[in-house]
């Protein structure tokens, strides 16, 4: 099935066009002033201006076409007004395509000592120690200064477990915050999107989307999860949340997280999704491929002559060995960041590029069982209840297309024949320990 929706890309105004659907999973494309972007689209997070160990140029080789920024880490350093008078994060950076600035929100609310009352939060300021207060208007001014396409209503987080008044509490304060944003002026270029809340309660989460969906937005977002509630609790909260979500109009999950999060919200509406785990994780030697994931630092890589992923033509897959960027990163090597970084970002962008394809042909049904079938071990389906979904899966039934969206593929083959092997090794299933502090990269 294929849809459109408002306004052209020729506009140079903000426009949301739906492309194509196959169930709930949806295939569109973000205009913005500074480009488009298409959907389902991963936002790798810059959160201090630059998505760490990769050029702007780096970035736009993994086939990334929008970047996040940190509201919060940037005031901090070099400042608000810095950033503006190079022109905007999109000069400071260097980086021409789309950006999206968080509100500051999330990693204000994980700091210690905060007071929240009706007016903003107060929090320690982290040079000095003096005390500091992050207001809507005040995360609107600094985001007007940074000069993203698309910004986020300043919004009251809560952490799981919370109780049912506390969301309650943070869901209308949100809405009451939103209605203080909405009413700040922002560059013309500037879009601003709201934030549903209401933690795990079916009934919180359809009245915040009730209500922040009142406000008249170009686009809207899932926030207050992948806060340490699991998958299926994020799975049922985005159930209850994205079928009362304007369908005209682009829905962006929040912090949003690991592969298989990622296609199961992809099944259910999502068009958009950040988070530093890619980036995190390969900065300590976890390598994503198709097969699950694999920590290179691992004794057994010291001398494996293979790429991190035989079926990725990213430039660390294409020249070096798991050997090397096992060297590098053990002996504390800034390459061996690098590398993996690079690696670890094209995989999911080249798993978007998979979803997007497997929609427009029709096909995500397929594409969604094959590659969970391949990427998690058995004990894992179990641990997020996918066991019965995944019995009988054919992970032939959709090959991943392993041609990169930006630079000249390598055969596969040549991968595997520089390694000296005719057949992909299957890494072994390794349990990786969870980190738990997502909330600053």
């Amino acid at each position: 099935m294929t849809t459109t929706s408002n306004d052209s890309e020729e506009t140079g105004k903000f426009g949301f066009e739906r492309l194509a659907t196959d169930g709930r999973a949806r295939r569109g494309r973000v205009t913005v002033a500074h480009g488009s972007f298409e959907t389902p689209a991963f936002m790798p997070v810059g959160t201090r201006g630059t998505v760490k160990g990769l050029t702007p140029r780096d970035l736009a080789e993994t086939g990334s076409q929008i970047c996040l920024g940190n509201t919060y880490h940037l005031d901090l350093a070099p400042g608000a007004n810095v950033v503006e008078k190079m022109g905007g994060l999109h000069g400071f950076m260097a980086w021409e395509g789309p950006i999206l600035t968080d509100s500051g929100g999330f990693q204000v609310f994980s700091l210690p000592k905060v007071e929240i009352d009706e007016e903003g939060v107060t929090f320690e300021f982290e040079k000095g120690g003096e005390a500091v207060k992050l207001t809507p208007e005040k995360s609107m001014a600094i985001q007007k200064s940074l000069g993203a396409d698309i910004i986020m209503a300043f919004d009251h987080v809560v952490a799981h477990p919370a109780s049912h008044r506390d969301a309650e509490d943070a869901v209308y304060r949100s809405a009451r915050w939103l209605e203080r944003c909405a009413r700040t002026e922002l560059g013309e270029h500037q879009n601003l999107f709201g934030i549903v809340q209401g933690s795990i309660y079916p009934d919180l989460r359809r009245l915040s989307v009730q209500m922040t969906c009142a406000q008249d937005l170009p686009g809207f977002a899932i926030g207050g999860l992948s806060v340490g509630e699991g998958h299926e609790l994020m799975m049922d909260a985005i159930d209850q949340t994205e079928p009362f979500m304007p369908e005209e109009k682009p829905r962006y999950l929040m912090g949003v997280g690991y592969p298989e999060d990622i296609v199961e919200a992809v099944a259910r509406g999502v068009d958009m999704f950040d988070c530093v785990i890619p980036s995190r994780y390969a900065r300590s030697g976890v390598i994503f491929t198709r097969r699950g994931r694999i920590r290179v630092t691992n004794a057994r890589y010291r001398s494996d002559k293979f790429p991190l992923d035989a079926n990725c033509n990213c430039y660390a897959c294409r020249k070096f060995t798991r050997a090397y960027i096992h060297h590098l990163i053990n002996v504390k090597e800034i390459l061996g960041s690098v590398l993996a970084t690079l690696h670890n970002i094209t995989f999911y962008q080249d798993l978007m590029r998979a979803l997007r394809k497997s929609i427009e042909l029709g096909v995500f049904q397929q594409f969604r069982v094959a590659f969970l079938d391949e990427y998690l071990n058995k004990e894992k389906r179990r641990e997020l209840g996918m066991v019965q979904m995944l019995e009988g899966a054919d992970r032939g039934a959709l090959p991943w297309d392993t041609e990169h969206s930006v630079i000249e593929p390598t055969p596969v083959a040549k991968n595997r024949e520089r390694a000296g092997r005719s057949e992909p090794i299957t890494p072994p299933e390794e349990r990786i320990e969870e980190r738990k502090d997502l909330a600053e990269e």
